[in-house]
Parts: structure tokens; sequence; C-alpha cells
């Protein structure tokens, strides 16, 4: 498996900024679980997803944006696809910018 495509759990959080304003992601997913911390930090550290600001209540919540980067990558997959199967998601996922 290639490390620098991200997987599904990954593409699905992404996707949900793309109806939220200023591409906030979420906290929480469909069912209400908090989005496990790994996918939020490999998101960030592929710069699909930023930090967005400190929650003062919650200072270990990571409240994040959906990057212009992460945009393109979602919009090419529809976000709930493999994107293993998909030659410009590949091109994205490993894009250096």
């Amino acid at each position: 498996m290639d490390r620098n495509v991200p997987t599904a759990a990954q593409l699905r959080y992404l996707a949900r900024g793309l109806t939220q304003p200023g591409g906030k992601l979420p906290l929480f997913d469909e069912d209400g679980q908090m989005v496990p911390v790994d996918v939020v930090r490999t998101c960030i550290a592929r710069g699909l997803a930023a930090p967005w600001f400190d929650n003062p209540i919650k200072p270990d919540w990571i409240v994040c944006r959906l990057t212009e980067k992460g945009r393109r990558l979602t919009g090419i997959t529809g976000g709930y696809q493999t994107a293993a199967d998909l030659p410009e998601a590949r091109l994205a996922a490993n894009d250096a910018g």
C-alpha cells in the first residue's frame, strides 16, 4: 500500500470540509464518534488539513480546516473512493506543493 495515498477514512474526513464554511473539518464522524487523532495528524502532515484555531475549552482537540491541496484531492476522489485506483489522486497526494 502506498503511504502517500490517503486512506478511505482520511478522504471521508476531508470531504466533510467541502460543505462547511471556511472548509472547517469535523471533530466527530457521522456516528458521533471523535475523528481518530491519527487521521487528523496524518492529514495535517500531508498538507491536506491545517490547524485553524485553539479550542480553549478542549485544548487537546485539533480544530482544522481543509487546505487547497486537500480540497483539490477530495474533489478529484469525491471523498469516498479509494484514491489508490485514481492516477490523478496519486499525483495530487504526492504533490510536494
